[in-house]
Protein backbone atom coordinates (compact mmCIF):
# COMPACT_ATOMS: atom_id res chain seq x y z
CA UNK A 1 0.00 0.00 0.00
CA UNK A 2 1.32 3.37 -1.22
CA UNK A 3 1.81 6.47 1.59
CA UNK A 4 -1.10 8.71 1.21
CA UNK A 5 0.13 11.97 -1.18
CA UNK A 6 0.75 15.04 1.01
CA UNK A 7 -1.64 17.19 -0.62
CA UNK A 8 -4.52 14.52 0.23
CA UNK A 9 -7.60 16.79 2.40
CA UNK A 10 -10.33 14.85 3.48
CA UNK A 11 -13.69 16.38 4.82
CA UNK A 12 -13.20 14.68 8.41
CA UNK A 13 -10.30 11.67 9.59
CA UNK A 14 -11.27 9.75 12.00
CA UNK A 15 -8.26 7.52 13.90
CA UNK A 16 -8.93 4.14 15.42
CA UNK A 17 -10.71 1.13 13.92
CA UNK A 18 -12.53 0.26 16.76
CA UNK A 19 -16.42 0.90 16.75
CA UNK A 20 -16.54 4.31 18.39
CA UNK A 21 -14.61 5.26 14.67
CA UNK A 22 -17.08 3.09 12.76
CA UNK A 23 -20.20 4.81 14.51
CA UNK A 24 -19.53 7.71 13.50
CA UNK A 25 -17.97 7.02 10.49
CA UNK A 26 -21.48 5.34 9.18
CA UNK A 27 -23.30 8.27 10.81
CA UNK A 28 -21.32 10.72 8.98
CA UNK A 29 -21.79 8.98 6.02
CA UNK A 30 -25.35 9.11 6.63
CA UNK A 31 -25.91 12.66 7.23
CA UNK A 32 -22.87 13.51 4.30
CA UNK A 33 -23.00 11.55 1.49
CA UNK A 34 -21.19 14.44 -0.33
CA UNK A 35 -18.22 14.26 3.01
CA UNK A 36 -14.85 12.32 1.59
CA UNK A 37 -14.43 10.66 5.28
CA UNK A 38 -11.00 9.00 5.87
CA UNK A 39 -10.47 6.14 8.82
CA UNK A 40 -7.23 5.42 9.71
CA UNK A 41 -5.99 2.37 11.94
CA UNK A 42 -2.53 1.43 12.76
CA UNK A 43 -3.03 -2.22 13.31
CA UNK A 44 -4.01 -4.36 9.99
CA UNK A 45 -7.15 -5.42 10.58
CA UNK A 46 -10.23 -3.19 12.27
CA UNK A 47 -11.44 -3.79 15.46
CA UNK A 48 -8.71 -6.04 17.33
CA UNK A 49 -8.09 -3.99 20.29
CA UNK A 50 -10.68 -3.48 22.74
CA UNK A 51 -13.89 -4.14 20.36
CA UNK A 52 -12.79 -7.47 19.76
CA UNK A 53 -15.08 -10.07 21.02
CA UNK A 54 -12.33 -11.95 23.59
CA UNK A 55 -11.78 -8.25 25.38
CA UNK A 56 -14.81 -7.10 26.51
CA UNK A 57 -17.67 -8.45 28.18
CA UNK A 58 -19.65 -8.23 25.17
CA UNK A 59 -22.76 -6.96 27.44
CA UNK A 60 -25.14 -4.98 25.51
CA UNK A 61 -24.56 -2.93 28.72
CA UNK A 62 -28.13 -1.47 29.70
CA UNK A 63 -28.14 -1.61 33.50
CA UNK A 64 -30.30 -4.86 33.52
CA UNK A 65 -27.34 -6.82 35.83
CA UNK A 66 -24.39 -4.30 36.55
CA UNK A 67 -24.78 -3.36 40.79
CA UNK A 68 -22.41 -1.05 40.54
CA UNK A 69 -24.62 1.16 38.13
CA UNK A 70 -27.11 0.96 41.58
CA UNK A 71 -25.22 2.20 44.50
CA UNK A 72 -26.50 2.13 47.91
CA UNK A 73 -27.08 5.35 49.62
CA UNK A 74 -26.52 5.98 53.50
CA UNK A 75 -30.00 5.42 54.01
CA UNK A 76 -30.20 1.61 52.95
CA UNK A 77 -32.02 3.23 49.65
CA UNK A 78 -30.65 2.46 46.08
CA UNK A 79 -29.69 4.81 43.23
CA UNK A 80 -31.21 4.02 40.54
CA UNK A 81 -30.31 7.20 38.24
CA UNK A 82 -26.92 6.11 36.35
CA UNK A 83 -29.04 2.80 35.27
CA UNK A 84 -32.02 4.62 33.91
CA UNK A 85 -29.51 7.20 32.26
CA UNK A 86 -27.23 3.93 30.67
CA UNK A 87 -30.51 2.02 30.06
CA UNK A 88 -31.65 4.54 27.90
CA UNK A 89 -28.22 5.24 26.21
CA UNK A 90 -28.21 1.62 25.16
CA UNK A 91 -31.84 2.30 23.40
CA UNK A 92 -30.26 4.62 21.09
CA UNK A 93 -27.91 1.98 20.09
CA UNK A 94 -30.41 -0.53 19.30
CA UNK A 95 -32.43 2.01 17.60
CA UNK A 96 -29.20 2.73 15.09
CA UNK A 97 -28.48 -0.85 14.70
CA UNK A 98 -31.95 -1.24 13.73
CA UNK A 99 -31.89 1.11 11.11
CA UNK A 100 -28.95 0.09 9.28
CA UNK A 101 -30.41 -3.49 9.31
CA UNK A 102 -33.82 -2.12 7.65
CA UNK A 103 -31.85 -0.37 5.50
CA UNK A 104 -29.25 -3.63 4.44
CA UNK A 105 -26.04 -2.08 5.78
CA UNK A 106 -26.07 -4.06 8.68
CA UNK A 107 -27.31 -7.89 6.82
CA UNK A 108 -27.85 -10.55 9.66
CA UNK A 109 -28.09 -8.72 13.26
CA UNK A 110 -27.62 -12.25 14.51
CA UNK A 111 -23.37 -11.85 13.31
CA UNK A 112 -23.50 -9.10 15.90
CA UNK A 113 -26.00 -9.41 18.41
CA UNK A 114 -28.10 -12.04 20.60
CA UNK A 115 -30.56 -12.63 23.18
CA UNK A 116 -29.00 -13.33 26.61
CA UNK A 117 -31.08 -12.69 29.81
CA UNK A 118 -29.02 -10.93 32.36
CA UNK A 119 -29.09 -11.53 35.47
CA UNK A 120 -27.43 -10.22 39.13
CA UNK A 121 -26.33 -12.84 41.78
CA UNK A 122 -25.31 -12.08 45.32
CA UNK A 123 -24.92 -14.29 48.76
CA UNK A 124 -25.17 -13.83 52.46
CA UNK A 125 -25.60 -10.01 53.31
CA UNK A 126 -26.02 -8.41 49.52
CA UNK A 127 -29.13 -10.21 49.58
CA UNK A 128 -31.05 -7.23 50.84
CA UNK A 129 -29.20 -4.94 48.60
CA UNK A 130 -30.59 -6.88 45.49
CA UNK A 131 -34.16 -6.95 46.62
CA UNK A 132 -33.77 -3.24 47.19
CA UNK A 133 -32.54 -2.30 43.87
CA UNK A 134 -35.12 -4.84 42.29
CA UNK A 135 -37.95 -2.94 43.86
CA UNK A 136 -36.45 0.49 42.79
CA UNK A 137 -35.57 -0.65 39.31
CA UNK A 138 -38.62 -3.28 38.40
CA UNK A 139 -40.91 -0.15 38.85
CA UNK A 140 -39.15 1.53 36.40
CA UNK A 141 -40.59 1.45 33.04
CA UNK A 142 -37.02 0.85 31.07
CA UNK A 143 -36.75 -2.23 33.60
CA UNK A 144 -40.36 -3.70 33.44
CA UNK A 145 -40.72 -7.34 33.66
CA UNK A 146 -37.34 -7.50 35.35
CA UNK A 147 -37.91 -11.08 38.12
CA UNK A 148 -36.34 -11.42 41.40
CA UNK A 149 -36.13 -14.41 43.30
CA UNK A 150 -33.94 -16.05 46.74
CA UNK A 151 -35.25 -19.59 46.00
CA UNK A 152 -32.63 -22.04 45.23
CA UNK A 153 -34.52 -23.97 42.61
CA UNK A 154 -35.76 -20.96 40.66
CA UNK A 155 -32.36 -19.75 40.51
CA UNK A 156 -31.10 -23.29 39.12
CA UNK A 157 -33.50 -23.15 36.29
CA UNK A 158 -33.09 -19.70 35.54
CA UNK A 159 -29.29 -20.52 35.40
CA UNK A 160 -28.29 -24.20 36.49
CA UNK A 161 -24.45 -23.83 36.75
CA UNK A 162 -24.95 -21.46 40.10
CA UNK A 163 -26.67 -24.13 41.90
CA UNK A 164 -24.92 -26.98 40.78
CA UNK A 165 -22.87 -28.24 44.05
CA UNK A 166 -24.04 -25.24 46.36
CA UNK A 167 -24.84 -25.97 49.67
CA UNK A 168 -28.68 -26.00 50.23
CA UNK A 169 -29.13 -23.27 53.52
CA UNK A 170 -26.86 -20.94 51.45
CA UNK A 171 -28.42 -17.46 51.29
CA UNK A 172 -28.21 -16.75 47.73
CA UNK A 173 -30.75 -13.69 45.65
CA UNK A 174 -31.12 -13.15 41.97
CA UNK A 175 -32.67 -10.85 39.32
CA UNK A 176 -33.43 -11.88 35.91
CA UNK A 177 -34.30 -9.81 32.74
CA UNK A 178 -35.47 -11.48 29.56
CA UNK A 179 -34.37 -8.13 27.57
CA UNK A 180 -30.45 -8.48 28.04
CA UNK A 181 -28.29 -9.05 24.99
CA UNK A 182 -24.67 -10.05 24.38
CA UNK A 183 -22.95 -7.90 21.64
CA UNK A 184 -20.10 -8.91 19.33
CA UNK A 185 -18.32 -5.64 19.00
CA UNK A 186 -15.33 -6.94 16.86
CA UNK A 187 -18.37 -8.30 14.46
CA UNK A 188 -20.25 -5.16 14.76
CA UNK A 189 -17.26 -2.99 13.84
CA UNK A 190 -16.25 -5.22 11.09
CA UNK A 191 -19.87 -4.45 9.50
CA UNK A 192 -19.97 -1.03 9.98
CA UNK A 193 -16.96 -0.38 8.35
CA UNK A 194 -17.91 -2.44 5.07
CA UNK A 195 -21.69 -0.77 5.33
CA UNK A 196 -19.43 2.49 5.58
CA UNK A 197 -16.80 1.52 2.93
CA UNK A 198 -19.61 1.27 0.24
CA UNK A 199 -21.01 4.71 0.98
CA UNK A 200 -17.40 6.17 0.07
CA UNK A 201 -15.85 5.73 3.66
CA UNK A 202 -11.79 5.42 3.02
CA UNK A 203 -10.71 2.85 5.67
CA UNK A 204 -6.60 2.02 5.80
CA UNK A 205 -5.42 -0.25 7.83
CA UNK A 206 -1.44 -0.64 8.43
CA UNK A 207 -1.02 3.51 9.09
CA UNK A 208 -0.25 4.73 12.33
CA UNK A 209 -0.97 8.67 13.43
CA UNK A 210 2.06 10.22 15.16
CA UNK A 211 0.99 14.11 15.41
CA UNK A 212 -1.58 16.30 14.50
CA UNK A 213 -0.94 19.57 13.94
CA UNK A 214 -2.73 22.73 13.93
CA UNK A 215 -2.84 24.58 10.28
CA UNK A 216 -5.18 27.40 10.63
CA UNK A 217 -8.44 26.25 11.25
CA UNK A 218 -7.82 22.72 10.94
CA UNK A 219 -5.59 20.09 11.08
CA UNK A 220 -2.55 18.29 9.74
CA UNK A 221 -2.27 14.85 10.52
CA UNK A 222 1.05 13.23 10.56
CA UNK A 223 1.92 9.21 10.51
CA UNK A 224 3.75 6.68 9.11
CA UNK A 225 2.56 3.12 7.29
CA UNK A 226 4.83 0.31 6.42
CA UNK A 227 5.65 2.19 2.80
CA UNK A 228 6.51 5.66 4.13
CA UNK A 229 5.32 8.48 5.64
CA UNK A 230 1.95 10.54 5.73
CA UNK A 231 0.61 13.32 5.68
CA UNK A 232 -3.55 14.88 5.57
CA UNK A 233 -5.33 17.94 5.99
CA UNK A 234 -8.66 18.15 7.37
CA UNK A 235 -10.57 20.50 9.31
CA UNK A 236 -12.24 17.82 11.69
CA UNK A 237 -9.91 14.79 13.39
CA UNK A 238 -11.72 12.44 16.00
CA UNK A 239 -9.46 10.49 18.17
CA UNK A 240 -11.15 7.47 18.99
CA UNK A 241 -8.32 5.10 19.25
CA UNK A 242 -9.03 3.72 22.65
CA UNK A 243 -5.80 4.15 25.14
CA UNK A 244 -4.21 5.25 22.38
CA UNK A 245 -6.35 8.31 21.93
CA UNK A 246 -4.68 10.47 25.33
CA UNK A 247 -1.11 10.62 24.00
CA UNK A 248 -2.80 11.93 20.39
CA UNK A 249 -4.61 14.21 22.30
CA UNK A 250 -1.63 15.60 24.14
CA UNK A 251 -0.06 15.60 21.01
CA UNK A 252 -3.05 17.98 19.97
CA UNK A 253 -2.02 20.97 22.47
CA UNK A 254 -5.65 21.89 22.56
CA UNK A 255 -6.56 23.70 26.37
CA UNK A 256 -9.04 21.58 26.73
CA UNK A 257 -6.84 18.45 27.09
CA UNK A 258 -5.00 19.83 30.04
CA UNK A 259 -4.87 17.92 33.37
CA UNK A 260 -6.08 13.95 31.61
CA UNK A 261 -4.36 11.27 32.60
CA UNK A 262 -4.83 7.81 32.14
CA UNK A 263 -4.41 4.81 34.43
CA UNK A 264 -4.03 1.82 32.18
CA UNK A 265 -6.07 -1.63 33.60
CA UNK A 266 -5.23 -4.93 32.09
CA UNK A 267 -7.69 -8.01 32.30
CA UNK A 268 -7.74 -11.86 32.00
CA UNK A 269 -10.16 -14.02 31.14
CA UNK A 270 -11.24 -18.10 32.04
CA UNK A 271 -12.95 -19.61 28.85
CA UNK A 272 -14.90 -22.86 29.42
CA UNK A 273 -13.11 -25.65 26.97
CA UNK A 274 -16.00 -28.22 27.92
CA UNK A 275 -19.36 -28.25 25.72
CA UNK A 276 -21.49 -30.09 28.32
CA UNK A 277 -20.48 -26.80 30.90
CA UNK A 278 -21.18 -24.91 27.87
CA UNK A 279 -24.81 -25.62 27.11
CA UNK A 280 -25.95 -25.70 30.92
CA UNK A 281 -25.43 -21.91 31.10
CA UNK A 282 -27.40 -19.26 29.06
CA UNK A 283 -26.94 -16.12 30.92
CA UNK A 284 -24.81 -13.08 31.93
CA UNK A 285 -24.27 -12.97 35.40
CA UNK A 286 -23.00 -10.00 37.39
CA UNK A 287 -21.98 -9.73 40.88
CA UNK A 288 -20.47 -7.51 43.49
CA UNK A 289 -17.02 -6.24 43.00
CA UNK A 290 -14.67 -7.08 45.60
CA UNK A 291 -13.46 -3.75 47.72
CA UNK A 292 -11.46 -1.60 45.69
CA UNK A 293 -12.16 -2.81 42.49
CA UNK A 294 -12.51 -0.72 39.61
CA UNK A 295 -16.23 -1.49 37.80
CA UNK A 296 -14.70 -3.21 35.02
CA UNK A 297 -13.77 -6.30 37.07
CA UNK A 298 -17.03 -6.85 38.40
CA UNK A 299 -17.06 -10.57 37.96
CA UNK A 300 -19.48 -12.18 36.00
CA UNK A 301 -20.56 -15.59 34.82
CA UNK A 302 -20.78 -14.75 30.48
CA UNK A 303 -22.58 -16.75 27.60
CA UNK A 304 -21.16 -15.42 24.32
CA UNK A 305 -21.77 -15.66 20.69
CA UNK A 306 -19.50 -15.64 18.05
CA UNK A 307 -20.92 -15.80 14.59
CA UNK A 308 -23.71 -18.43 15.99
CA UNK A 309 -21.51 -20.32 18.30
CA UNK A 310 -21.83 -20.25 21.90
CA UNK A 311 -19.48 -19.63 24.36
CA UNK A 312 -18.85 -19.17 28.45
CA UNK A 313 -16.43 -16.94 29.93
CA UNK A 314 -15.70 -16.39 33.48
CA UNK A 315 -13.68 -13.25 35.17
CA UNK A 316 -12.73 -10.31 34.18
CA UNK A 317 -9.28 -11.22 36.67
CA UNK A 318 -8.07 -7.49 36.86
CA UNK A 319 -4.25 -6.81 36.35
CA UNK A 320 -1.50 -4.07 35.61
CA UNK A 321 0.95 -3.30 33.01
CA UNK A 322 1.57 0.04 31.45
CA UNK A 323 0.69 0.06 28.06
CA UNK A 324 -2.38 1.56 27.07
CA UNK A 325 -3.16 -0.83 24.19
CA UNK A 326 -2.79 -4.91 24.05
CA UNK A 327 -0.47 -4.61 21.48
CA UNK A 328 0.90 -0.84 22.89
CA UNK A 329 4.20 -0.17 24.05
CA UNK A 330 5.23 -0.38 27.82
CA UNK A 331 6.34 3.15 27.89
CA UNK A 332 2.70 4.48 27.12
CA UNK A 333 2.49 5.13 30.84
CA UNK A 334 5.23 7.18 31.34
CA UNK A 335 5.39 9.00 28.24
CA UNK A 336 1.52 10.43 29.26
CA UNK A 337 2.59 11.93 32.32
CA UNK A 338 3.09 15.77 31.47
CA UNK A 339 3.39 18.42 33.52
CA UNK A 340 -0.25 19.82 33.72
CA UNK A 341 -1.43 16.37 34.84
CA UNK A 342 1.16 15.20 36.98
CA UNK A 343 -1.05 16.63 40.18
CA UNK A 344 -3.98 14.71 38.95
CA UNK A 345 -2.27 11.48 39.14
CA UNK A 346 -0.20 12.23 42.15
CA UNK A 347 -3.63 12.93 43.73
CA UNK A 348 -5.42 9.76 41.93
CA UNK A 349 -2.36 7.37 43.75
CA UNK A 350 -3.09 9.06 46.55
CA UNK A 351 -7.04 8.19 47.46
CA UNK A 352 -6.66 5.10 46.13
CA UNK A 353 -4.60 2.60 47.68
CA UNK A 354 -7.47 0.15 48.14
CA UNK A 355 -7.02 -0.32 44.20
CA UNK A 356 -3.48 -0.34 44.38
CA UNK A 357 -3.70 -3.24 46.98
CA UNK A 358 -6.79 -5.26 44.39
CA UNK A 359 -4.39 -5.44 42.03
CA UNK A 360 -1.74 -6.29 43.73
CA UNK A 361 -3.43 -9.14 44.86
CA UNK A 362 -4.84 -9.99 41.34
CA UNK A 363 -1.69 -10.16 39.84
CA UNK A 364 0.02 -12.34 41.31
CA UNK A 365 -2.99 -15.14 41.86
CA UNK A 366 -2.57 -18.36 40.66
CA UNK A 367 -4.86 -20.73 38.26
CA UNK A 368 -6.13 -22.47 41.85
CA UNK A 369 -7.26 -18.77 43.10
CA UNK A 370 -9.27 -17.78 39.81
CA UNK A 371 -10.76 -21.05 40.07
CA UNK A 372 -11.97 -20.49 43.63
CA UNK A 373 -12.95 -16.88 42.56
CA UNK A 374 -15.28 -18.60 39.94
CA UNK A 375 -16.66 -21.42 42.71
CA UNK A 376 -18.41 -18.40 44.19
CA UNK A 377 -20.55 -18.36 41.08
CA UNK A 378 -20.61 -22.13 40.05
CA UNK A 379 -19.37 -24.05 42.76
CA UNK A 380 -18.92 -27.53 40.79
CA UNK A 381 -16.37 -25.90 38.42
CA UNK A 382 -13.37 -27.94 37.30
CA UNK A 383 -10.21 -26.98 36.53
CA UNK A 384 -9.73 -28.89 33.45
CA UNK A 385 -12.79 -27.16 31.57
CA UNK A 386 -11.36 -24.33 31.87
CA UNK A 387 -8.44 -21.89 30.00
CA UNK A 388 -6.91 -18.57 30.23
CA UNK A 389 -7.01 -15.96 27.60
CA UNK A 390 -5.85 -12.30 28.07
CA UNK A 391 -8.34 -9.63 27.63
CA UNK A 392 -8.06 -6.20 26.34
CA UNK A 393 -6.22 -3.21 28.28
CA UNK A 394 -8.43 -0.23 29.51
CA UNK A 395 -6.96 3.25 30.59
CA UNK A 396 -9.27 4.81 33.36
CA UNK A 397 -9.48 8.48 32.66
CA UNK A 398 -7.84 10.47 35.73
CA UNK A 399 -8.50 14.20 35.47
CA UNK A 400 -8.44 17.25 37.65
CA UNK A 401 -10.78 17.42 41.14
CA UNK A 402 -11.08 18.95 44.34
CA UNK A 403 -8.64 16.92 45.96
CA UNK A 404 -5.76 17.63 43.23
CA UNK A 405 -7.47 14.57 40.73
CA UNK A 406 -10.03 11.91 40.08
CA UNK A 407 -10.29 8.72 38.95
CA UNK A 408 -13.38 8.57 36.50
CA UNK A 409 -14.56 5.38 35.53
CA UNK A 410 -16.74 5.94 32.08
CA UNK A 411 -16.04 7.48 28.82
CA UNK A 412 -14.71 10.82 28.61
CA UNK A 413 -15.09 12.67 25.34
CA UNK A 414 -13.10 16.12 25.11
CA UNK A 415 -13.08 18.70 22.08
CA UNK A 416 -11.35 21.81 21.19
CA UNK A 417 -13.52 24.70 21.91
CA UNK A 418 -14.15 25.05 18.04
CA UNK A 419 -15.40 21.43 17.58
CA UNK A 420 -12.19 20.62 15.24
CA UNK A 421 -10.98 17.90 16.98
CA UNK A 422 -12.58 15.46 19.32
CA UNK A 423 -11.50 12.47 21.45
CA UNK A 424 -12.55 10.16 23.23
CA UNK A 425 -11.26 8.67 26.56
CA UNK A 426 -12.09 5.79 29.19
CA UNK A 427 -13.62 2.29 29.33
CA UNK A 428 -16.50 0.55 30.61
CA UNK A 429 -19.92 0.97 29.33
CA UNK A 430 -17.84 2.23 26.25
CA UNK A 431 -18.82 0.64 23.10
CA UNK A 432 -22.81 -0.24 24.06
CA UNK A 433 -22.98 3.80 24.76
CA UNK A 434 -21.17 4.43 21.45
CA UNK A 435 -24.49 5.72 19.60
CA UNK A 436 -25.22 8.18 22.21
CA UNK A 437 -21.55 9.10 22.41
CA UNK A 438 -21.44 9.89 18.60
CA UNK A 439 -24.50 11.59 18.80
CA UNK A 440 -23.43 14.12 21.73
CA UNK A 441 -20.06 14.49 19.61
CA UNK A 442 -21.97 15.76 16.60
CA UNK A 443 -24.27 18.25 18.42
CA UNK A 444 -20.95 19.72 20.69
CA UNK A 445 -18.32 19.54 17.39
CA UNK A 446 -21.49 20.65 14.45
CA UNK A 447 -23.59 22.67 15.75
CA UNK A 448 -24.45 25.12 12.37
CA UNK A 449 -25.57 21.47 11.17
CA UNK A 450 -27.57 19.85 13.36
CA UNK A 451 -30.88 21.77 11.80
CA UNK A 452 -30.26 20.28 8.68
CA UNK A 453 -29.34 17.13 10.22
CA UNK A 454 -32.49 16.89 12.51
CA UNK A 455 -34.74 15.02 9.92
CA UNK A 456 -32.15 12.32 9.08
CA UNK A 457 -30.71 11.88 12.94
CA UNK A 458 -34.52 11.33 13.98
CA UNK A 459 -34.59 8.35 10.90
CA UNK A 460 -31.35 6.96 12.40
CA UNK A 461 -32.27 7.16 15.76
CA UNK A 462 -36.58 7.81 15.78
CA UNK A 463 -36.27 8.93 19.76
CA UNK A 464 -33.76 11.62 19.27
CA UNK A 465 -33.43 14.36 21.70
CA UNK A 466 -36.42 12.53 23.50
CA UNK A 467 -36.08 9.90 26.59
CA UNK A 468 -37.91 6.92 26.10
CA UNK A 469 -38.52 6.88 30.00
CA UNK A 470 -41.15 9.51 29.86
CA UNK A 471 -43.00 8.24 27.40
CA UNK A 472 -43.92 4.76 27.67
CA UNK A 473 -46.06 4.53 24.37
CA UNK A 474 -43.08 5.54 22.38
CA UNK A 475 -40.83 3.39 24.59
CA UNK A 476 -43.41 0.02 23.64
CA UNK A 477 -43.20 0.92 20.01
CA UNK A 478 -39.24 1.48 19.56
CA UNK A 479 -38.69 -1.34 22.14
CA UNK A 480 -41.02 -3.58 19.86
CA UNK A 481 -39.34 -2.71 16.51
CA UNK A 482 -35.88 -2.95 17.79
CA UNK A 483 -36.66 -6.01 18.83
CA UNK A 484 -37.98 -7.34 15.71
CA UNK A 485 -35.39 -6.17 13.81
CA UNK A 486 -32.09 -6.85 15.64
CA UNK A 487 -34.25 -10.64 15.59
CA UNK A 488 -34.30 -10.58 19.36
CA UNK A 489 -36.62 -12.63 21.68
CA UNK A 490 -37.60 -9.87 24.50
Amino acid sequence: MSPLPAANRYDAVLIGGGVMSATLATMLSQLQPDWSILVLEKLDTVGSESSDMWNNAGTGHSALCELNYTPARPDGTVDIAKAVQINEQFQLSRQFWSFLVEKGVLARPGDFINSVPHMSFVRGGDVEFLRTRYEALSQHPLFAGMQWSDDHAEIGEWAPLLMAGRAPGERVAATRAEAGTDVDFGSLTTSLFAGAAADGVELLTGHSVKDLRRRGSGWSVVGESATGGFQVATPFVFVGSGGGALHLLQRSGIPEGQGFGGFPVSGQWLRCTNPEVIAQHAAKVYGQAEVGAPPMSVPHLDTRYSHGTRALMFGPYAGFSPKFLKKGSLLDLPLSVRPHNLLPMLAVARDNVSLMTYLGKQIVQSMDQRIEALKVFYPAAREQDWELLTAGQRVQVIKKGPRGGVLQFGTELVHAADGSVAALLGASPGASTAVDVMLRLLAQCFPAHQEAWRERLTAMVPSYGTKLSEDRDLLARTFERTRDALQLVA
